[in-house]
């Protein structure tokens, strides 16, 4: 879809891309995160100018940034959002954490998943 718009804003110009007048555009990046996203960009064909051109392009058009941002959830808060394997690994931790005797009373259970899960 970002490519589609920045087509369409392309496309659009009376110009054309090629005669545009352009500006630099300075930034200080994390060398390994520059390194392994040019790695993505080149794999896509696309240059970190274009890529960068296509981020304003959407910018300027939806008029907001064209990003997903949200904190990511540590660990599933339910079961039903859980793998088999997943499902597996923890029980297998109580298990192991059982036969080493390490057991926690429910005020010590409710304190961690309160810490854990912020509540």
């Amino acid at each position: 879809m970002l490519a589609i718009a920045c087509k369409y804003i392309y496309n659009d110009s009376t110009k054309g891309v090629d005669s545009m007048s352009t500006s630099p555009v300075y930034a200080r990046i994390d060398t390994k995160l520059k390194e392994n996203a040019e790695s993505i960009l080149s794999k896509l064909g696309i240059t970190p100018s274009s890529a960068i051109q296509m981020l304003y392009s959407q910018i300027v058009l939806t008029n907001s940034l064209p990003l997903d941002l949200r904190l990511p959830v540590s660990k599933p808060t339910s079961i039903g959002d859980m793998t088999r394997d997943q499902i597996d690994a923890e029980l297998t931790k109580g298990l192991n954490s059982l036969q080493k005797e390490r057991t926690y009373t429910p005020e010590e259970v409710d304190a961690i998943l309160a810490k854990e899960f912020n509540i």
